[in-house]
């Protein structure tokens, strides 16, 4: 009976088998994280699919036949699926942002929906297409019961494309750079303004307060029917962007020039660094978040992390969150540990999404790439400023929303092969990434088999049924089902695979806290054996990986003094073959999990 009733109360979300205390307490390295887009996943709540817009879809932006508009989910669906994510070995739930959005925006003919969320005018609300500001404070509520930590994905470096310019009203406009339009000389007729103003790399109010004059570069204006339409209201002011045009994503223009049109925010300026710090703290005080993703940090000069992370580290402590985890989305697409350690080490940040892992584990699990991939890895953890435990929190992940998913990765990189070899890459990368130090980071869907036809839209399918045509023609891995119908099936092969994976990690220190060791590694697909080690108690755990389509029998390396191994998971010999040695036997694409004697 008491089962009975303990089930119960977690489907109606007041209880959790974890007491609110040991949840706080756990490290970010403790975590396994579940990272959603709300609107693609539950709709709880029909009444809000348009935000109370009047009008056609190009008002609202819903239109649930479209990829590119939303779609219908919202907070209620997400909390009432809380079960789902939970049963799957989910810790904590990182969403992609929720605040209120422009609904819709773009060119003629390149118009799409904000229903990802990273087109924001109010950093205070959430949007109507997803609930209320009390419907998200429930679900942060509920997902505490439970013992789940939340994560809300933030941006500082842009605002929705609000903001015009009157030289290419009809266009792009190119970057202007400081040297070519600097501040001191308006664009138009050239006039010397902005005296005494010395520049952006004086980063003081008393610099700032003479940059009165924004025309250097473009003339800025703001349509009067969106004067204000941003929140809070100091957004509305064009002097805090730097209005120079559109980014190449290369040099000075990748942190001041506008994304892809977004109003790129001047974030050398103290008031915005102010800013920001007051608005997301806030949201620490009124809902008791656990941690703060942090979107196109890259883009955002690294000055301004300094400033902004300290103050949010001690708003959550003061809050009683001694463990808030702040990592940043450093993109790349290749291994560029240096590049992500450079956000570490010198802007400050605690901690990044791991993209040099993504890209290691596409290669290795896809075959194209030996094992030595790894050791690379593992060893550029040097770089980090604290090599003791920013390895260790980095958010490691295999696709997302806008790289595209690990399944259509796979089978790129084998296109002849069948579902059945897909189905094992795709548990194959999962397991490497649950062993491995980092957080595991699981993508919405990807449990379901999902696959997709690319990045961006069309690697943001619905959990439940869909109407969009790209989607419904997608062929899922490991299953029959397809996207006309609800895809939470908590019996499909690779959420059965990721609940395992997933509980191993939980249950073992040294899976989530250990130190780690590369055993073996090569120049070809095969043999990959690491360990991982918990100092504290001694308790060691290796993890052996065949990346081949071919069986092997191969000699692992140990240390020394092991006599033993019992099974985790997969084929762990009884005993070592000599001292610092062990027979493994693997199938193709397999693996085991072994703890040491």
């Amino acid at each position: 009976m008491r089962n009975l009733l303990l089930a119960a109360a977690l489907a109606a979300n007041i209880v959790t088998p974890i007491s609110a205390q040991s949840f706080r307490d756990r490290l970010p390295e403790d975590e396994v994280i579940y990272f959603v887009l709300p609107d693609r996943f539950a709709n709880g709540d029909p009444k809000n699919d348009t935000g109370g817009i009047k009008g056609d879809r190009m008002k609202h932006g819903f239109d649930p036949t479209h990829k590119g508009f939303y779609q219908g989910g919202d907070l209620k669906g997400l909390t009432q699926r809380l079960d789902y994510i939970q049963s799957l070995g989910m810790t904590a739930i990182w969403f992609a942002p929720i605040f209120k959005n422009k609904p819709v925006q773009g060119g003629a003919g390149q118009e799409s929906a904000g229903y990802h969320g990273y087109w924001v005018t109010d950093f205070t609300s959430v949007d109507p297409h997803f609930g209320t500001n009390d419907e998200f404070k429930a679900f942060v509520n509920a997902a505490h019961a439970r013992g789940m930590k939340v994560y809300m994905d933030i941006i500082t470096n842009h605002t929705a494309d609000v903001i015009q310019y009157k030289e290419c009203p009809t266009s792009a406009c190119a970057y202007r750079s400081r040297a070519d339009f600097p501040y001191s000389r308006r664009a138009s007729d050239a006039a010397e303004i902005n005296k005494g103003f010395e520049g952006d790399r004086v980063r003081t109010a008393e610099n700032f307060a003479k940059l009165t004059d924004m025309n250097f570069a473009y003339t800025p204006t703001v349509p009067e029917v969106e004067a204000n339409v941003k929140v809070p209201a100091w957004l509305n002011d064009v002097r805090y962007y730097h209005n120079r045009g559109d980014t190449t994503f290369r040099g000075e223009n990748s942190t001041m020039g506008d994304f892809v049109g977004l109003d790129d925010v001047y974030t050398e300026n103290p008031r915005v660094v102010d800013g920001f710090i007051e608005i997301y703290a806030s949201w620490i005080d009124k809902y008791g978040i656990d941690g703060f993703r942090i979107d196109t940090a890259k883009h955002v000069n690294p000055e301004f992390w300094q400033k902004f992370a300290p103050p949010m580290l001690e708003r959550a402590k003061a809050r009683g969150i001694p463990n808030f985890h702040i990592f940043g989305e450093v993109a790349n697409d290749g291994v560029n540990v240096h590049e992500q350690a450079y956000y570490t080490r010198i802007a400050g940040l605690p901690s990044v999404l791991d993209f040099a892992f993504r890209r290691a584990a596409i290669e290795m699990v896809g075959g194209r790439f030996g094992t030595e991939l790894f050791n690379q890895l593992t060893d550029a953890d040097a770089l980090y400023a604290d090599t003791a435990n920013q390895g260790r929190r980095l958010p490691t992940f295999l696709g997302n929303h806008d790289n595209g998913r690990f399944a259509r990765e796979m089978r790129s990189a084998k296109p002849q092969a069948d579902d059945a070899e897909i189905l094992k890459r795709v548990i194959l990368g999962h397991a490497l990434m649950f062993t491995t130090r980092g957080v595991p980071t699981v993508y919405s869907g990807d449990e379901q088999g999902f696959a997709g036809d690319g990045n961006d839209q069309d690697a943001r399918e619905t959990l439940f049924a869909s109407k969009v045509a790209v989607y419904l023609d997608n062929k899922l891995v490991g299953t029959q089902s397809n996207h006309s119908k609800d895809n939470f099936d908590q019996t499909h092969p690779i959420y059965a695979a990721i609940t395992k994976l997933a509980d191993l990690r939980t249950n073992q220190v040294a899976l989530r806290r250990g130190e780690q060791i590369v055993r073996n590694y090569s120049d070809k697909p095969g043999l990959l054996s690491f360990s991982r080690i918990d100092k504290q108690s001694g308790k060691e755990i290796l993890a052996v990986f065949n990346t081949s389509t071919e069986p092997f029998k191969a000699n692992v390396e140990i240390d020394i003094r092991t006599t033993g191994f019992e099974t985790l998971m997969g084929n762990c010999p009884a005993a070592v073959r000599a001292p610092g040695s062990a027979v493994f036997e693997l199938a193709p694409l397999d693996y085991a999990i072994c703890t040491v004697k």
